[in-house]
């Protein structure tokens, strides 16, 4: 579905604002403590999922202080549809990963299929270590048990949501808080 910028504006200005650019960014501090209490002596490659990662991922590195690289890859399970397959390479990372630690950022935690998939191909290309951070978390019953993310920001309802990297039909990932479609 494609809408304009003035439907995307619509559904901003009725929108339900479930953390503000506050507590969003309390969140970010509290990932990047405990992802440099946990990375910060392995030299990790953080590894944006783009396009949702980005702005996670350029908020949270800004917050750590210790010697790592960046990397980003961009793939997808949809290819434009709303059901997922196999995953789906657009750009893939460049660094070598060979006995690596590696962190994934990206910006929600939903049934988590894509994550799960990023994660193995990493570990087949030789990854020592595959941790994701994520800044928002879905509750819901529809994810497998066993796919999880080591760091999380915030979790939300069961809802459609948008700011801070997520998008309404590609529209808001700038903004700085979360918010969640009304009626959705």
């Amino acid at each position: 579905m494609s809408i304009t910028a003035e439907q995307a504006r619509q559904v901003y200005a009725e929108a339900d604002q479930l953390y503000s650019p506050e507590q969003v960014n309390a969140a970010l501090d509290r990932m990047a403590a405990a992802i440099a209490a946990e990375l910060a002596a392995r030299d990790p490659i953080v590894v944006c999922v783009m396009t949702g990662g980005l702005i996670p991922a350029g908020h949270l590195l800004t917050r750590l202080d210790f010697p790592l690289h960046i990397d980003y890859l961009h793939a997808t399970r949809y290819r434009g549809g709303t059901r997922g397959g196999e995953l789906h390479w657009i750009t893939r990372p460049l660094l070598p990963f060979a006995g690596r630690t590696v962190l994934v950022v990206d910006d929600i935690l939903d049934e988590g299929l894509t994550l799960a998939a990023i994660q193995e191909e990493l570990r087949t290309q030789g990854a020592a270590e595959v941790y994701s951070a994520v800044l928002v978390k879905k509750q819901h019953e529809r994810r497998p048990v066993h796919i999880t993310a080591d760091f999380v920001g915030l979790e939300v309802v069961d809802r459609y949501v948008f700011g801070c990297g997520m998008d309404y039909h590609g529209y808001h990932r700038n903004l700085p808080g979360i918010y969640a479609v009304r009626g959705m």
